[in-house]
């Protein structure tokens, strides 16, 4: 019993110590090992360079960490442009000016506000609303993408719950494969 009682109070005691900022060890005064804080973050080796940078920037510019809410996002983008920012609805390749009907561009804009919106926003923040960067810019600033990120945001869902605010922000007519490229995705994401 004794030697149990000893054992737990030199145990506290050199947890103790262990949490003070300088302690002593013999006749030698050390420093306490720094913490280095790691951020890891979900990255996709398999992907396009196009499908890297916006898994980047979606991680960079909000606070959506899980797997599963991200590869929704990425399945859902997958289906409607394939990651071609300068796809106008039909396949047609074109910059942002010339696409006159349809959807146009990373998730289709379609509607004329949607559409707008995007030119709007790269003339005020001085960005190419045919590339990746403004297009990407644009859609995780965009009031709709907005308005359902925080259904995105540490929620701890399964794509199929996550395709819920998917829709509210896409508005899709056809779901097509967006939920099996996000399983895909899923299996691809590593945290590093």
């Amino acid at each position: 019993m004794m030697k149990a009682t000893t054992l737990a109070l030199t145990a506290l005691t050199l947890t103790s110590s262990a949490c003070a900022s300088n302690y002593t060890v013999g006749q030698q005064t050390t420093a306490p090992v720094p913490v280095i804080k790691y951020n890891l973050t979900w990255k996709c080796e398999d992907c396009t360079p196009e499908e890297k940078y916006v898994l980047e920037e979606l991680q960079k510019q909000t606070k959506i960490t899980d797997k599963n809410a991200l590869a929704t996002i990425m399945g859902n983008i997958k289906q409607e442009s394939k990651f071609i920012s300068s796809i106008c609805e039909g396949g047609a390749r074109v910059s942002y000016t010339e696409c006159k009907s349809g959807g146009y561009g990373l998730i289709q804009w379609t509607s004329i506000g949607r559409y707008k919106g995007l030119g709007n926003f790269c003339a005020k923040y001085i960005c190419d609303p045919s590339s990746l960067e403004g297009q990407t810019r644009w859609m995780i600033n965009e009031p709709i993408f907005q308005r359902v990120l925080p259904e995105f945001e540490g929620r701890g869902q399964t794509i199929s719950q996550y395709m819920v605010p998917a829709y509210y922000w896409l508005g899709w007519g056809i779901k097509g494969n967006r939920e099996v490229y996000a399983w895909d995705y899923t299996e691809k994401f590593v945290l590093a």
